[in-house]
């Protein structure tokens, strides 16, 4: 009885909690708070590369593989774009950012650039997944890490 009374609880108090978490993050980020968002973001995606990278250069886990790649591609997928609003274009006191002017004032090269990363980061989740080893996974991984590169070269500061 003590049970179902717990799980009558629960049931109640998911769906506000629910309400709650959602209220949360409809809350807009301050500027700073979207500059640490994306370098997050960005940081996850990057240790993820060098697990893949790791693979391909030892042993190599497919399971490991695709759970990165899987990482990276839902990070590409969230919607990072809205992480470059208003005021994230300079250094917000010891908030530091690597962007260029140039991403805030070229929209058009800027969308396909991003185009471009989503489609690699979605293809290298899709390779991965059905991988039966290095082979497989190479050639994906550099077109991922060139659309990587092809947004670094083009509007980060280093």
């Amino acid at each position: 009885m003590q049970r179902i009374a717990s799980l009558t609880a629960l049931t109640l108090a998911l769906p506000l909690a629910l309400t709650i978490a959602g209220n949360a993050a409809a809350e807009p980020l301050k500027p700073v708070e979207q500059i640490e968002t994306r370098q997050a973001g960005y940081q996850f995606m990057s240790w993820n590369m060098g697990k893949i990278k790791a693979n391909l250069d030892g042993d190599f886990s497919q399971p490991q593989v695709a759970a990165a790649a899987n990482a990276i591609a839902g990070i590409a997928n969230s919607g990072m774009g809205a992480l470059y609003g208003p005021g994230t274009d300079q250094d917000i006191g010891d908030v530091k950012t690597r962007v260029k002017p140039a991403l805030f004032t070229n929209q058009a090269e800027v969308g396909e650039v991003a185009r471009n990363f989503i489609e690699a980061a979605n293809n290298m989740a899709e390779v991965a997944s059905m991988a039966e080893g290095k082979g497989d996974v190479k050639a994906a991984f550099g077109e991922l890490g060139g659309a990587c590169k092809a947004c670094h070269d083009k509007f980060r500061k280093d």
